[in-house]
């Protein structure tokens, strides 16, 4: 059989949820067309190379495709040289595009390049960013989706800083893929990912098997940790207690456990709040984030802490970090350690460069069982942000580990505006090379938005992180105040759903195995695909009964389980 005969079976096998090993065949090549359009490629590199891999999907588009250089006034621009670029005819709207690069420069040790697109209508400023070196060649990944048709477009590499340097690139690939190939893709890593196949064996106490035996399977809980901040309002608020609880099965506290929550005059350590807010964790089995330990950002440090210089500022950040740890050792999952360090830097400015690497490093002492996660904001959002580029990120994190840091976790906002999900997909392509569990951790939508527009760019960023194979938990930034939310809500104040509430619940029951039924065949067994977690299953046969649970966690294989009456 013909590899193009396989992809072709592999990819209906997955649209019907019937289990096969595409998985293994579909990480082995780097390009499918199958009958229903390109499977993405989600391959990355984050290495400067020698020499530059072939491109992806043999170009796309772009294939036999040369830069040019373009003299245009498009887009409003005076008569602008553009270069290198490609010049783009009938873009469509609607239209996922993902684009990518090998890039090399001359005339500096390294320097930002900027992937950008330009219309008559419309320009896109970042589509895709890279830190490029000289004498090797780096791998710029990104995308777009345009919001009119476009006759016309010039898609550009340029330096961010407007330095004069010498650009090349060579490889690139733009690939379009229609709004229905994107969401086949997204559906397949979800039954490869997120689901698996189960055959139940009903035999009686002689092992003989028993066809028509009634079954009847419950999903009790879910593998992928889905859920949203809260804050000190939950307290004593059963209807917000039991609307949290029914959906969610992970939380954060949204401000309860920082500095300034915990000790906002020098000395006067209280947890009361906290501990009260585990209490309710606990009692209803989710699990929780810590964040954080420190902010880097002046503005959310205490203000005596502001005052501190030196010793006393050290003595005090020591304090701090060991009080935390030491009084929840083990009851968070996760802590960010210090968070948005590529943005502001207060410690490291006070207590020199190395201040970073010591809070770590006590954080993993501490708690050694602790996820310690690098949380930051415009890392997925958008490339626009210079201080917070895909590279940039991941340059930090191998400084950190080169320095002796146990860096577990890559922790990403995700304060949308409006959302590019090529561009989202292609920087978590790029972080995933680094073998690192990733989180989305403050997801929201911009409130400069109406709420039924939230909730549309709220499922794609959800649809995007839950279909990603490198992401794994996603958290709301939804705490509820009598005054509304950081920026988005998902109910009113009396726990009646808003457009981006009925986002959720939709996404929430979409991605949990519904009630199944069935009986066993003449080989006593009963076969269903279901998506990771614990079940409960109730078999009956004619006066017999029998209750029993399972697991179902990740495997390329199918999970069988015997039950006896």
């Amino acid at each position: 059989m013909t590899h193009a005969r396989v992809q072709v079976l592999v990819m209906k096998s997955f649209l019907h949820a019937l289990w096969t090993h595409g998985t293994r065949i579909y990480n082995h090549y780097s390009f499918f067309y199958t009958a229903d359009g390109p499977l993405y490629d989600y391959t990355a590199y984050t290495e400067c190379k020698g020499q530059p891999e072939k491109a992806l999907y043999n170009g796309g588009i772009l294939k036999d495709d040369e830069p040019v250089s373009v003299k245009s006034s498009i887009g409003g621009s005076a008569n602008v040289v553009f270069w290198p670029a490609f010049i783009l005819h009938n873009l469509t709207q609607g239209t996922y595009y993902s684009f990518s690069s090998w890039v090399k420069i001359q005339g500096a040790e390294s320097a930002l390049i900027k992937a950008s697109l330009i219309s008559q209508d419309v320009s896109y400023d970042c589509i895709g960013t890279v830190i490029a070196k000289q004498g090797c060649w780096s791998f710029l990944k990104g995308g777009f989706v345009v919001t009119s048709p476009s006759s016309f477009s010039i898609l550009t590499l340029q330096n961010s800083d407007d330095k004069q340097i010498d650009i090349e690139i060579t490889s690139a690939s733009l690939q379009p893929f229609t709004e229905q190939q994107w969401r086949i893709n997204q559906q397949h890593i979800i039954n490869t990912q997120r689901k698996r196949a189960v055959t139940i064996h009903v035999s009686d106490e002689h092992g003989d098997k028993l066809q028509g035996a009634a079954i009847n399977i419950e999903q009790v809980s879910k593998d992928f940790p889905f859920g949203s901040a809260i804050a000190k309002t939950i307290l004593g608020n059963l209807p917000y207690q039991n609307w949290f609880a029914k959906r969610f099965n992970a939380a954060v506290f949204e401000n309860e456990l920082k500095w300034y929550a915990t000790e906002p005059d020098q000395g006067q350590v209280n947890y009361t709040i906290a501990d009260n807010m585990l209490e309710f964790i606990r009692a209803n089995q989710i699990i929780a984030r810590g964040h954080n330990i420190f902010w880097e950002d002046p503005k959310y440090t205490p203000q005596w802490v502001r005052d501190l210089t030196g010793p006393e500022l050290q003595s005090a950040v020591n304090s701090r970090i060991q009080s935390l740890m030491n009084k929840y050792k083990e009851e968070f999952i996760h802590w960010d350690v210090s968070n948005e360090m590529l943005h502001f830097d207060f410690y490291e400015q006070q207590l020199g460069p190395n201040a970073t690497l010591h809070f770590y490093e006590i954080a993993h002492m501490s708690d050694p069982l602790a996820t310690l996660f690098m949380n930051e904001f415009n890392v997925v959002e958008t490339c626009s942000d210079v201080n917070s580029t895909v590279d940039t990120y991941i340059s930090r994190m191998r400084e950190l580990e080169r320095g002796g840091v146990s860096m577990d976790g890559i922790g990403l906002e995700g304060h949308f505006t409006i959302p590019n999900p090529p561009l989202m997909r292609a920087i978590l392509d790029k972080l995933a090379t680094l073998g690192l569990p990733i989180w989305l951790t403050e997801v929201d939508i911009s409130n400069t938005l109406g709420q039924e527009a939230q909730a549309i760019y709220l499922e794609e960023v959800l649809r995007e992180g839950f279909s990603h194979p490198s992401v794994n938990g996603i958290m709301l930034w939804t705490a509820l105040h009598p005054n509304g939310c950081y920026r988005m809500c998902l109910t009113d104040n009396n726990f009646q759903n808003l457009p981006a509430g009925d986002t959720v619940d939709k996404l929430l029951k979409e991605w949990q195995t519904g009630e199944v039924q069935g009986q066993t065949d003449e080989h006593g067994s009963y076969s269903f695909y279901g998506f990771l977690g614990e079940y409960k299953v109730n078999v009956k046969y004619n006066s017999r009964r029998v209750n029993s649970t399972f697991s179902l966690c990740g495997g390329d294989e199918s999970k069988h389980y015997n039950i006896q009456l």
